[in-house]
């Protein structure tokens, strides 16, 4: 046998288990895909009604806690928006807060379970009418705006 047949068996070998290989991996991801959980939805469907409206009115909801190190930088972003704001903490309020945001402290059963927040910071946006119009995470400022900004689009 020459070295140029033995080089093609022996690529064609290789090509047979790469491909055997390529199969099991797809296999094994359709696995994993069919036996994970579905997401649940974050926060409110858009058009539900607000839990806790005749609390708090309409504005902007931010779920909040103390400890996060993102949510004071949300927070800053969302005060002077020019619509009304809305700080809930889980635990205890952050210090230091202006005096025209509405605060509500220690509601981790209360309104964190109402509107379903998986995580801090999260923000609802509430029309007049007592629906919600969007609710998301908010990692950032600047994903605060973003939202705001589609919000307004809409």
């Amino acid at each position: 046998m020459s070295f140029q047949t033995s080089a093609l068996l022996l690529s064609w070998v290789a090509i047979a288990l790469l491909a055997l290989v390529v199969a099991g991996l797809v296999r094994q991801v359709h696995a994993l895909t069919d036996g994970a959980p579905r997401r649940t939805a974050l926060g409110p469907e858009p058009g539900a009604a607000a839990p806790g409206f005749d609390r708090l009115g309409p504005g902007l909801l931010l779920f909040l806690d103390r400890d996060c190190g993102v949510c004071g930088e949300v927070l800053d972003a969302a005060d002077g928006l020019g619509r009304p704001l809305h700080a809930v903490f889980s635990g205890p309020a952050a210090d230091g807060l202006a005096p025209e945001i509405t605060v509500l402290a220690g509601e981790g059963e209360g309104l964190f379970t109402d509107y379903r927040v998986p995580a801090t910071p999260f923000a609802v946006l509430v029309d007049g009418h007592g629906r919600v119009t969007a609710s998301e995470p908010v990692g950032s400022a600047e994903a605060l705006r973003e939202l705001l900004n589609l919000e307004g689009a809409r």
